[in-house]
């Protein structure tokens, strides 16, 4: 698969970055062949934020080729879109190639036309900017990407990061975007949106905090009845003050939290191994193969079945391969 990514002068190299240190690893860890390029209005060099030169930047006819079309991020003033920018975001998609705007990069998506009436995200401090421009398209502070197959847009910063892990995740499978995660040292999948960050920020939260304590030992007990009433107990807390810490730390409800990590859990078997579909409802503690097959279908718009018959693969396949170097990568838990 083909990923060319926009550069324009003055984008920071973290956000140039983010695309390519995902996609880039998928071929790393020889999970498929995925290559990245840089593209701009012009062949050229750029200079990025830092005042750091980049040459081999390709021409608009990079794009032409690509599956993937990204714009990583976008001028802070939220300057309209050049005409040629336009013309291969608006060309790209009628040749159904998949457009990504992370972060500020969802204005040239709007700017382009793909967006219009349509659910949306972009940095917080975009927000009210971008209204204003497009009136017509739903903006939603709850959710760190919205996908809707052929266009996604991603909240701020480092939510880029999410929102490729999860197009690594469509294409590949929970297990490939674990794997890629795991390597990168970044959180496989995270919940809530940005709208924490507005206006009270949420420290990082330490290994002895009661919210990761309960995060990590419901992780093992998924199999289990977790209630409400047992998790704050896990917690050391009262319900209504453990329904509170739990969504500050982690942008959704207890309930909503375990479902999404069950159907990982249940992804992940539906990968790696030949598990009945009853055997893997008992096991991720989703009951019956009826509410595994409704929660799946919810989530990921296809059956347990279906999604077992696409990304079902030899347990051996996502092993960490060597890094540069040569020093072995061990699989494990997630930093």
């Amino acid at each position: 698969m083909r990923i060319a990514v926009y550069a324009f002068d003055g984008v920071t190299m973290f956000h140039l970055a983010v695309p390519q240190m995902v996609f880039d690893e998928v071929r790393r860890q020889g999970l498929g062949e995925w290559t990245t390029s840089l593209f701009s209005d012009t062949a050229g060099p750029i200079r990025t934020a830092e005042g750091y030169q980049l040459a081999g930047i390709e021409g608009p006819e990079a794009a032409a080729s690509a599956d993937v079309v990204v714009v990583p991020s976008w001028f802070d003033d939220g300057r309209v879109p050049s005409g040629t920018l336009q013309a291969v975001l608006q060309d790209a998609h009628r040749q159904g190639v998949t457009i990504l705007g992370l972060c500020l990069g969802a204005i040239a998506v709007a700017d382009s036309g793909l967006l219009a009436g349509r659910r949306a995200v972009t940095h917080w401090q975009a927000f009210a900017a971008l209204g204003e421009r497009h009136a017509d398209i739903l903006l939603d502070r709850s959710v760190l990407y919205v996908d809707h197959g052929d266009v996604m847009t991603s909240a701020g910063t480092a939510s880029g990061l999410d929102a490729c892990l999860h197009l690594v995740r469509n294409r590949l499978g929970a297990e490939a975007a674990n794997t890629v995660a795991r390597s990168l040292v970044v959180a496989p999948h995270r919940e809530g949106g940005q709208a924490q960050y507005i206006e009270h920020p949420v420290p990082q939260r330490s290994s002895n905090d009661p919210i990761a304590q309960l995060l990590e030992w419901a992780q093992g007990h998924l199999h289990e009845p977790l209630t409400i009433d047992r998790l704050a107990a896990q917690a050391h807390m009262s319900r209504r003050t453990f329904a509170r810490a739990f969504r500050a730390a982690t942008g959704t409800t207890p309930s909503a939290w375990i479902r999404a990590r069950r159907l990982d859990a249940a992804r992940r078997l539906l990968e790696t191994t030949d598990l009945t579909i009853d055997q893997i409802a008992a096991d991720c503690g989703l009951g019956s193969p009826v509410t595994l097959r409704q929660n799946f279908a919810a989530a990921f718009s296809t059956t347990p079945t279906d999604y077992r018959r696409r990304f079902h693969t030899s347990p051996h396949r996502f092993q960490a391969r060597p890094a540069a170097g040569g020093f072995p990568l061990q699989a494990g838990p997630v930093a």
